[in-house]
């Protein structure tokens, strides 16, 4: 019997279809094919939520008076009190730059609406595991394990989603894949 991944590959290397529409797919395939688009809108979510939250105020990680539009910076109170460890100076010192807010603010957003709609999954998976590693290494050590944190779980299951096309059940993968620049350009897919 295949594996479900050996059975993806295949089969999107030839359509992009999902597996139901080329051969009979078993109740555990189509189950895990809808496990990984929950994960892929979750973390999808969460990118975008952070975004929301920090340009907004919405009071969860971010209070209204430091809210990006009320001229706060989503970069510095973190990056200032919170980076620990051998990348700190580092931190400390792009912390509030107008840049690195720009370019975090825009990582948030378009990583979480790639996630969200299952397009760009390519692009979002490498754009979003580099920013959970940078956000990883803010912190290092983590707190309670040696090496091991969500970030990295986080990245690499953003990989993971891409490798198995997690886009094309619950988003809009397969019509992505029909555009003329996508077909043109596959690392966009």
């Amino acid at each position: 019997m295949e594996t479900m991944t050996a059975t993806i590959e295949r089969t999107t290397a030839r359509t992009d279809a999902p597996v139901a529409e080329t051969r009979h797919e078993t109740t555990r395939q189509r189950a895990a094919r809808y496990v990984f688009a929950g994960i892929r809108i979750a973390l999808g979510w969460t990118f975008l939520w952070a975004f929301l939250d920090k340009v907004f105020g919405l009071g969860f990680a971010t209070e209204a008076k430091n809210a990006w539009i009320n001229g706060g910076s989503p970069t510095k109170g973190f990056l200032t009190f919170g980076a620990a460890g051998p990348f700190a100076d580092f931190y400390h010192g792009i912390a509030g730059a107008a840049w690195a807010d720009v370019l975090f603010m825009t990582g948030l957003a378009a990583i979480g609406v790639a996630l969200l709609l299952g397009i760009g999954m390519r692009v979002a998976a490498v754009a979003g595991a580099v920013l959970y590693v940078m956000m990883w290494t803010v912190v290092l050590p983590p707190e309670n394990n040696p090496f091991m944190d969500d970030h990295l779980l986080n990245a690499a299951l953003l990989v993971g989603l891409a490798l198995v096309n997690a886009g094309a059940t619950l988003g809009l993968g397969r019509a992505w894949a029909k555009l003329p620049i996508v077909r043109r350009f596959p690392w966009l897919r």
